[in-house]
């Protein structure tokens, strides 16, 4: 007699409403574009925020984070008063 095994359950995905507000001008022209590109708005959104929301849910690398010295303009300062006094 054969052993059936069960097919392990489906782990229950949990989502969150996230908002925001548009005039009615951009409504309009965001469900326009939609029309145009046939697909929905929330496909839409979705897609183009992609490349933020992927990646991301454990930890963030470095090179994402913003610094107090992000332009660097500090650094280049003192490389260049070294570079001066030799």
């Amino acid at each position: 007699m054969p052993v059936t095994r069960r097919k392990k359950r489906r782990k229950k995905i949990r989502y969150k409403k996230i908002t925001f507000k548009l005039s009615a001008k951009q409504k309009k022209s965001f469900e326009n574009y939609c029309k145009a590109r046939k697909t929905t708005p929330t496909k839409l959104i979705k897609k183009l925020i992609s490349r933020y929301i992927n990646g991301f849910d454990k930890q963030v690398p470095d090179e994402y984070y913003v610094t107090e010295n992000q332009l660097g303009l500090f650094d280049e300062d003192e490389n260049y008063l070294e570079n001066e006094m030799k």
